[in-house]
């Protein structure tokens, strides 16, 4: 192809009008210049309506009505969780690329069957875990290796507030609870920060008697030469995200690890002992980085000058 020829634009269609597609992912959809916004999907057609006419996309009425037209290259599918087994495999064979919205299924042997299948027919297959393409983690991953020594432990916790009562969060039909939805992150950040696979040497998840979905857990997992990873989240606390390595030398912390707003500057602390206190600016990621000795308890927002230099 000519330099000068216009590369051909991904064609992209969406099953279903969650909260997350509406607030994330088509509005970064439209703003992407390689990839089109065909049409958007809905059991309700006026609420695909709505939502076409806000995106300047068409709007469809049914799922297979939307994977059936052949003006669409790939899927997004950010149905709930008890549904994209179902979809995903349907938009599969229907020739379609797909970006689902984590979890892939909801059982190991679903998601090992829709690899599968999108390896068999040629097609690729994304779970959309948007926070692991944050600049930051790498920067952490690399300061980590040369300020805290060899890492002993991990943790990270991720919790929020309890979810509205009719949302699908709390129906396990739809795969709802804690795990899918909040659990899965300090799990998939342990998989990041750590090498080689993690080995579950204990977890524990409180249910819900009322809705039969839990709602909160805990887990301790490990490496093959004992670094481990204390896992903590749920949907019936006080808002958390973060994690923290812990090493021979110091500790990193990440307090906004998993939900950070656009135009937010990641802010991370290293502890480390004997080091005196003070600020520094990593060159990696532009993340501001807060030095202090293990002793101090407080880590200080950068001043007016730092804040300014992006």
């Amino acid at each position: 192809m000519p330099e000068d020829t216009p590369r051909p634009g991904l064609r992209m269609g969406v099953l279903g009008c969650a909260d997350i597609a509406v607030r994330r992912i088509l509005p970064a959809i439209v703003e992407h210049p390689s990839v089109r916004l065909v049409a958007v999907a809905s059991r309700d057609g006026a609420r695909s309506a709505r939502l076409a006419d806000r995106f300047g996309c068409a709007a469809v009425t049914g799922y297979r009505a939307l994977l059936d037209r052949d003006d669409i290259d790939a899927v997004y599918v950010p149905l709930p969780p008890g549904m994209h087994h179902e979809w995903v495999a349907e938009a599969l064979t229907a020739g379609k690329h797909v970006l689902v919205e984590k979890p892939l299924s909801t059982t190991y042997e679903q998601s090992a069957e829709l690899v599968a299948t999108a390896a068999r027919l040629g097609l690729a297959l994304t779970e959309n875990f948007m926070f692991l393409h944050h600049s930051q983690h790498a920067a952490v991953r690399d300061l980590a290796r040369e300020e805290i020594g060899e890492l002993r432990v991990f943790s990270s916790s991720f919790g929020v507030p309890p979810p509205d009562p009719s949302s699908f969060r709390h129906d396990a039909r739809l795969g709802g609870g804690a795990l899918l939805d909040v659990g899965v992150y300090p799990l998939r950040a342990a998989q990041l920060q750590l090498d080689g696979e993690l080995d579950v040497l204990g977890a524990c998840l409180r249910v819900d008697e009322a809705t039969g979905v839990d709602v909160a857990g805990s887990a301790l997992l490990s490496t093959a030469t004992g670094v481990t990873a204390q896992l903590d989240f749920g949907f019936q606390h006080s808002y958390r995200s973060a994690y923290a390595l812990w090493g021979s030398r110091g500790r990193i912390s990440v307090p906004r690890a998993f939900t950070p707003p656009r135009e937010h500057r990641p802010v991370v602390r290293l502890e480390q002992q004997d080091r005196t206190t003070g600020q520094t600016r990593s060159a990696v990621a532009g993340i501001r980085v807060s030095r202090s000795r293990y002793q101090s308890t407080t880590s200080r927002r950068p001043s007016s000058s730092d804040r300014s230099g992006r």
